[in-house]
Order: C-alpha cells, then sequence, then structure tokens
C-alpha cells in the first residue's frame, strides 16, 4: 500500500471587525498571537470549519463574506506543511479566547502583535486587496 505525504488542510479567518482585526493568543505551540483557524476535520467543508474555528477560538460566531486565497509555502507552519483557505468575514460581540486560544482581541491594523506563521502577510495581503482591489498573484514556492 502506498503512503501518501500530503500537506494537512487548514482554514483561517481574517475577521474584521470596528477597531481592527481579531487574533488569537494560542496555548500550544508556536506560540503567539495568530489568526482565528485550525484544521478541517474529515467530512466538514472548509466554510463549516471557518466558522467553528472561530466560535471556538474567539466566541464570535461569524459571517463569511468571502474566500480570499489559499496559502500553501511549505515552511509556512514550522510543525508540518499545512495548506490554509483564508475567509474574510465579519462578527458582532466581544471576542473572547476559547478552546485553544489563551485570549482573543481585537487588534489596530496599524498596531498588530509580532504574529505566528505567515500571518502577518496575510494580514498584510487583505489590507492591499481591500485598498486596491487586487489579490495576490500566485504565492512564490
Amino acid at each position: 500500500m502506498t503512503k501518501y505525504r500530503n500537506p494537512l488542510p487548514t482554514v483561517d479567518v481574517v475577521l474584521l471587525m470596528e477597531g481592527g482585526v481579531v487574533l488569537i493568543e494560542r496555548k500550544n505551540p508556536p506560540l503567539g498571537w495568530a489568526l482565528p483557524g485550525g484544521f478541517v476535520d474529515e467530512g466538514e467543508s472548509y466554510e463549516r470549519a471557518a466558522i467553528r474555528e472561530c466560535k471556538e477560538e474567539t466566541g464570535l460566531d461569524a459571517s463569511l463574506t468571502e474566500q480570499f486565497y489559499t496559502y500553501s509555502a511549505p515552511g509556512r507552519d514550522p510543525r508540518f506543511h499545512t495548506a490554509t483557505t483564508i475567509y474574510l468575514a465579519k462578527a458582532e460581540g466581544e471576542p473572547v479566547g476559547g478552546d485553544d486560544a489563551a485570549q482573543a482581541r481585537i487588534w489596530p491594523l496599524d498596531a498588530l502583535p509580532p504574529l505566528c506563521f505567515d500571518h502577518l502577510r496575510i494580514i498584510e495581503d487583505v489590507r492591499r486587496y481591500l485598498a486596491t482591489g487586487v489579490r495576490p498573484g500566485v504565492a512564490n514556492p
């Protein structure tokens, strides 16, 4: 039997709210701040996974507005190769950390903390898209 070694599918959500973007402080390595998100479960759509992860990590009911882009560079996650599909979303309420998030809060887009993974690049790409309407091109390997 052939053993396949494929990237693991994940989703991350750029949850834009009044005052900025919602980030979570991770409880597990790699430690630091990140977009809410996680692994897609077997039998789960990417959209459902994005909504579930937002609820689990921020307590907010996210309303997805669009699928943004997929980032798949092999080194984007130091633990293993993942491919993440990014969703833009909105929500109402106050974020509260839950599940594997120590805390969740809204950060101004011009005053972000150091971020895990490639999440700063993702947020910068989203900011550029919101300002110009231009999506990222093919990611560099």
